[in-house]
């Protein structure tokens, strides 16, 4: 364990009608404790997880576009507003790790590729090609192969968005083998994801934010019915 516990800073706060501290999930935000070395933070579009994650990474001095300490690139709508009002409580502090944003991957992809202008080698970290030349899928399992591993705090924003059922069931074993020496924050929709053992997981849809069992989270419940129930779940959806 690294990172121990998320504060919000609510004195500095002047107004909480504003974006995103009107979010319910930040507006009753006082603190979150972090005891595993995976955890998972779930909620419906717009519940704050990726809000609260971008914040975090700010803090961290990564990229809030993706990326880690050393990357610098320009990117419209990639500040982290929540991030000034938060503090981080270490035990110890690392300074290594990356943040993944599945919605800018494409913009991370370019910018390496203009660090390999001057630096070809920089692709080793990403499976020995532009990120560009490999699918979607492809391109993010390359780099959760290649770049990460080393100790440090790893924050992931919905990382399921271009891997297949399968590549998630092998990222299981990925986040598995990264836990031994690492911590990860990972917001997701993913069922699959949420599956891995002894992990935490915060449901951004209670307020204040609150741990939920897999079994008990959305995710879990509309996927097992639509699955047990398919032909009852189409036909109300497609009722005339």
């Amino acid at each position: 364990m690294f990172l121990h516990e998320i504060t919000k800073l609510s004195e500095l706060i002047t107004n909480e009608k504003q974006y995103p501290f009107h979010i319910p999930s930040i507006k009753h935000l006082d603190r979150l404790s972090l005891k595993k070395r995976v955890t998972f933070f779930v909620g419906e579009n717009g519940s704050g997880k990726s809000t609260l994650l971008e914040a975090i990474a700010y803090q961290c001095g990564f990229h809030t576009g993706g990326g880690s300490r050393n990357n610098s690139y320009e990117l419209n709508a990639s500040e982290a507003r929540l991030g000034n009002y938060l503090r981080l409580s270490w035990k110890p502090k690392v300074s290594g790790g990356f943040f993944l944003r599945a919605e800018s991957f494409y913009q991370f992809a370019s910018h390496i590729d203009e660090i390999a202008k001057e630096d070809p080698g920089i692709y080793q970290y990403y499976g020995g090609k532009s990120l560009h030349e490999q699918s979607h899928g492809e391109s993010f399992f390359s780099l959760f192969q290649n770049r990460f591993g080393r100790p440090g705090i790893y924050l992931l924003d919905e990382p399921e968005a271009a891997l297949s059922p399968m590549r998630q069931l092998a990222f299981l074993s990925l986040i598995h083998e990264l836990q031994k020496s690492a911590q990860l924050i990972i917001a997701t929709h993913s069922p699959i994801l949420l599956g891995y053992p002894d992990a935490d997981i915060y449901n951004f849809d209670r307020h204040p934010i609150e741990p939920i069992r897999f079994e008990d989270t959305d995710h879990y419940q509309i996927t097992r019915r639509f699955m047990e129930n398919r032909q009852l779940f189409l036909k109300e959806l497609m009722a005339d």
